[in-house]
């Protein structure tokens, strides 16, 4: 799985697959393997399905971060994964963002 990233100085968007699910977690984890940055931003604006196995592999990347001293923030404007990220509790543990922009200062 080749995804599409974007970098800003130390930190990295990677524009998230249209499924993130159980069938694309493992191809989805190995690809953030390849990155070399620790800070990283997922952009969940395209991505239409997000399952369980989703969230847990996004789940396992921050912590995999946290280990490096880095983090994960999420942005998304879609209102699907929003409600998501809440009843899930996510938006709890993770800072969820409005734009690319806000989540990528969010770092400074």
């Amino acid at each position: 799985m080749k995804l599409p990233t974007e970098v800003f100085d130390d930190v990295v968007v990677v524009h998230t697959p249209e499924e993130l699910g159980i069938d694309q977690v493992e191809e989805f984890e190995t690809f953030i393997e390849t990155l070399d940055l620790c800070r990283i931003v997922f952009d969940l604006d395209h991505t239409e399905l997000l399952d369980s196995a989703g969230l847990t592999s996004i789940l396992d990347v921050y912590d995999a971060m946290r280990k490096k001293d880095g983090d994960v923030k999420l942005t998304t404007t879609n209102a699907n994964n929003r409600k998501i990220l809440e009843i899930t509790q996510i938006d709890r543990q993770l800072e969820v963002h409005d734009s690319v922009i806000d989540a990528v200062s969010s770092f400074r």
